[in-house]
């Protein structure tokens, strides 16, 4: 789920309406697949302004191994968050319940109606996106990362050294 810090420092920043400066718009858009420009565009202005910070923080850390299909999972892992369609009151409120709940309750929520399915589907976020890039012609990097970003590092199935840059360049 991320750390206190980490989601306290999500939650001000989500404040800011305003997504990323077009020179930010023009580097992210630079290093996706035109399918997965298609998806970047329907994410939230925040999440957008999210996602060019990590994949910087991805590009300064990792140099060379920074590729076109890491720099893309950085900047689109949270792009499942699209079918759930959530402002920041109702992420406080998704993140709240998975803690009291547990996440595994999002499936069930997902088969209801309302805000209690777009709940669901935001929880699932991680999945959802995994199958959108794999829809839209990703680069299984890209893809996996996407559906793993929440796991432990040890447990996820991509490179050791790949998967912990992503996951400090996110929870920083």
């Amino acid at each position: 789920m991320g750390s206190p810090a980490h989601l306290a420092k999500r939650f001000v920043t989500s404040l800011w309406p305003l997504g990323p400066s077009s020179s930010d718009d023009d580097w992210a858009t630079s290093h996706l697949l035109e399918g997965e420009v298609a998806l970047w565009k329907k994410m939230s202005n925040q999440d957008r302004r999210h996602s060019v910070g990590v994949a910087r923080r991805v590009h300064d850390d990792l140099e060379d191994a920074a590729t076109r299909p890491v720099l893309a999972a950085a900047l689109l892992h949270d792009v499942g968050k699209i079918e759930a369609n959530l402002g920041t009151f109702f992420r406080v409120i998704a993140t709240m319940s998975a803690a009291i709940a547990g996440r595994e309750t999002a499936e069930l929520w997902v088969r209801s109606t309302g805000i209690t399915r777009r709940i669901g589907l935001y929880l699932k976020h991680p999945s959802i996106g995994g199958d959108l890039l794999a829809m839209a012609g990703s680069d299984p990097f890209t893809s996996t990362w996407a559906a793993e970003h929440h796991h432990p590092v040890e447990s996820c199935s991509l490179d050791t050294e790949l998967s912990r840059a992503l996951r400090d360049a996110d929870d920083d």
